[in-house]
């Protein structure tokens, strides 16, 4: 049996990432493979805190979401959306965000149509 060290532990190598700027939090979606090679998604929020202290200090949480559960989250979360927009209707974008879609990457040569479209986009659908 081997026996490792938790700090030893491998972290997952990331093969797509991107990030939403939305107000005051920033969500990372990153799209990682395991050590057997499987997919998953790591979708992690951070906020920064005031804490008076000249180094801004950032609050994280992690929610990780593995491929064969994705067709249940992406159900469920166009469910909530939709009974969301039913309450109050149409949701009006932030005006201080700024897609990355419309932002110019910075070797546009370098990046795949796929990878422009986005990860969430391809699995919503939105092809």
């Amino acid at each position: 049996m081997e026996n490792r060290k938790f700090d030893e532990k491998r972290e997952s190598e990331i093969v797509y990432s991107r990030s939403v700027k939305a107000g005051k939090r920033i969500y990372y979606l990153d799209v990682k493979k395991d050590r057997t090679g499987d997919y998953y998604l790591c979708i992690t929020e951070s906020k920064k805190r005031q804490t008076g202290e000249e180094t801004p200090q950032f609050e994280k949480h992690k929610l990780f979401l593995y491929k064969e559960d994705f067709a249940h989250f992406n159900e469920g979360l166009q469910d909530v959306i939709g009974y969301v927009k039913g309450q109050v209707g149409e949701i009006p974008d932030r005006k201080e965000w700024v897609s990355e879609n419309e932002q110019p990457a910075q070797d546009e040569q370098a990046v795949p149509e796929e990878k422009k479209r986005g990860f969430l986009d391809r699995l919503m659908g939105k092809e």
